[in-house]
């Protein structure tokens, strides 16, 4: 059973009891511990298998021979940990991954080039290497990719295209920043405008690509459409698997703290960490914005759940209000715990990382971060989380200034 909880939230010296506190101020808006999820166990083989350990070792050794890869640093935050009390805070740094300062790189990207290596080894009549997809553009540049997107995501798939050479459409709902549109068009892709929220720019990018004949590329996925959003999310585990790999102490991450967005990052990294830890695994707590919290929704629910966005949060990247069914199918039974919050921390937390830690961070960045500071703040809802002085924790940087104009408004107010 699921069990959401109101949570008792003290924010400048003012206590309340409620879902939302929002009238207050509150950062921390929901709670909703997840009696389901498997605490001391191995990773089920049914999950496991969602993303099987050879196609996220195969993510990681084609990614690992793109020009320009390197593992994006981790880095510590050791000034932070210590005013909130925790032994370790570990921030994954991806405001320079590749030229498009964001996680999402691994994902769509690699599933352009993934896809692209089966549709031409088909016009060709014989296998192809991974590695030789860009040696056929002639075959190519008849295939048409396409995508919706809040920036990111969308900016992936449009570099992917331009790598590999085939064309690219990009949807994108109109809330969506200038500067994010600029930024897919400067790698060759069309954007289409939608009007609505990213779940509409999602149908519609859907729609157009089956009545097209286009190669639709969504980091999201629904019932019959699972096999492009899993090779996206292999992709993210190379960041996860970085991570690891660079993590200092001999005994694993207690808790991670993580964005939400339609769930497929989160999936990824905790099934990542679940397959390599086992028992051991640490506490997976989601993050996401109260406007559109669709995996909170969902664990309230026992189901995928759509929350109908009516406000966009700052944090644009995770403006999703319809849950990927197939990160659903892991965070089910791997989340601990989901937090809701608002979006008064995101421009002070941005702040404090460039100013004190030299870090470059946008504005889904430092959700993840955000629920631990607050979660601090609250030493009932810290023990429920068992969160404490011995706590190593890891968050994930997820993205940089991927709008720099929106990034120097925030930084620099």
């Amino acid at each position: 059973m699921l069990v959401a909880k109101a949570v008792d939230t003290e924010y400048l010296g003012v206590t309340t009891s409620g879902s939302t506190g929002r009238e207050l101020g509150m950062a921390i808006q929901n709670h909703c511990h997840n009696d389901k999820a498997l605490i001391g166990q191995s990773c089920p083989g049914q999950i496991s298998n969602i993303l099987p350990k050879a196609s996220r070792h195969q993510a990681r050794k084609t990614i690992a021979r793109w020009s320009g890869y390197a593992p994006t640093p981790l880095r510590s935050l050791l000034t932070l940990a210590a005013e909130l009390g925790v032994s370790d805070l570990w921030y994954k740094d991806e405001s320079c991954r590749f030229d498009l300062a964001s996680f999402k790189a691994l994902g769509g990207a690699y599933a352009v080039q993934s896809k692209l290596q089966m549709i031409i080894g088909e016009a060709c009549g014989h296998k192809i290497a991974i590695d030789e997809v860009d040696r056929y553009r002639q075959h190519a540049e008849s295939v048409t990719v396409v995508t919706a997107t809040d920036g990111n995501h969308g900016r992936s798939v449009a570099w992917g295209a331009e790598r590999c050479g085939c064309r690219c459409v990009v949807y994108m709902h109109e809330q969506v920043s200038p500067g994010r549109q600029e930024a897919v068009e400067v790698l060759g892709a069309r954007v289409q405008r939608v009007k609505g929220n990213y779940d509409d720019s999602v149908r519609q990018a859907a729609e157009d690509a089956k009545a097209n004949g286009w190669l639709l590329v969504s980091d999201t996925s629904w019932p019959g459409y699972e096999d492009i959003p899993r090779t996206v999310m292999a992709g993210y585990t190379v960041m996860s698997g970085e991570a690891m790999d660079q993590w200092p102490n001999v005994e694993p991450p207690t808790h991670v703290f993580i964005q939400g967005g339609c769930g497929g990052l989160a999936g990824s990294v905790f099934l990542d960490l679940w397959c390599r830890y086992g028992p051991d695994r640490p506490r997976f707590i989601v993050v996401e914005p109260q406007t559109a919290a669709c995996l909170y929704e969902s664990a309230c629910a026992g189901k995928p759940s759509v929350v109908k966005i009516t406000t966009e949060t700052l944090m644009a990247g995770l403006s999703c209000g319809e849950t990927s069914h197939i990160a659903w199918r892991i965070l089910e039974t791997a989340v601990d715990d989901f937090l809701t919050i608002n979006d008064d921390l995101v421009g002070p937390l941005m702040r404090r990382l460039a100013q004190d830690e030299s870090i470059v961070a946008g504005e889904s960045a430092v959700s993840g971060l955000a629920g631990l500071t607050e979660v601090m703040r609250d030493q009932k809802l810290a023990d429920q989380l068992g969160v404490s002085e011995h706590s190593r924790i890891l968050v994930f940087g997820t993205e940089g200034a991927t709008d720099p104009a929106i990034y120097d408004e925030l930084v620099m107010s």
